[in-house]
C-alpha cells in the first residue's frame, strides 16, 4: 500500500524549522542544509517542497503571519463583543509586538524578512496588500480627523517599538507605556 503523505504538514514542519533557525541564528544562517537539519529531514525533501530560498522565505513569513493573526484573534476575542476602539487598538498592537516567547521569535523572523525583502522587491510584493488593509482598518478606529496618515504613523510606531524590543533597548513595560502615551494623544 502506498504511503500517504501530508504535504502541507511537511511544508509547515520545514517552515517551523526555518523560523527556528532564523530566530536563533539570524536570516543569514538560513540555508537548505540548516533548515533540513532543524526539521530533521533531508536537504532533498526541503528542495522538493521549496525550489528557491525566496519560496521558503515567503512560506515561513506566511506561517509567522498566521501565528500572529491567531494571537491577535485570541486577544481581541477576550475583550468581548464590542470593545471601545482605543482598547481594541491597544490590544491588537500589543499582540503584534514581540513582548515575549513565540512573539519574539516571530518578530525576529519578520524583521529579518523585511531586511531580506528590502533588497528583493519581488519578495516584498506580498506584504503591500496586508499593510494597506491594516492601515485602513486602524484608520477606521481612530477618531476623526486622524485617518490613514495617523494610522500609518501608529503602525510605524509599533514597528519601531518592535525593533527596540528585539534589540533590547526597551523592556515590554516601556514599549507598552510608549504605546499608551501615543494612543492617549490620538484619543
Amino acid at each position: 500500500m502506498p504511503k500517504i503523505v501530508d504535504h502541507e504538514a511537511r511544508r509547515r514542519l520545514i517552515a517551523d524549522a526555518l523560523i527556528k533557525v532564523a530566530a536563533e541564528q539570524g536570516l543569514e544562517a538560513v540555508s537548505l542544509r540548516h533548515v533540513a537539519a532543524a526539521a530533521g529531514v533531508s536537504v532533498g525533501m526541503v528542495q522538493h517542497y521549496f525550489h528557491t530560498k525566496d519560496e521558503m522565505m515567503a512560506f515561513a513569513l506566511a506561517a509567522v503571519m498566521d501565528r500572529t493573526e491567531s494571537r491577535i484573534r485570541s486577544a481581541v476575542a477576550a475583550l468581548g463583543s464590542e470593545p471601545p476602539p482605543r482598547v481594541l487598538l491597544r490590544t491588537m498592537i500589543a499582540a503584534l509586538l514581540p513582548l515575549s516567547g513565540s512573539a519574539r521569535d516571530d518578530g525576529r523572523v519578520a524583521l529579518a524578512f523585511l531586511a531580506y525583502a528590502a533588497v528583493r522587491p519581488q519578495a516584498a510584493e506580498g506584504l503591500r496588500p496586508g499593510t494597506s488593509q491594516l492601515a485602513d482598518f486602524v484608520a477606521g478606529l481612530l477618531p476623526d480627523p486622524h485617518g490613514v496618515p495617523s494610522a500609518t504613523a501608529l503602525l510605524a510606531l509599533m514597528e519601531g517599538l518592535g525593533i527596540y524590543l528585539l534589540g533590547g533597548q526597551l523592556t515590554p513595560g516601556q514599549a507598552l507605556e510608549a504605546l499608551d502615551a501615543h494612543l492617549d494623544l490620538l484619543f
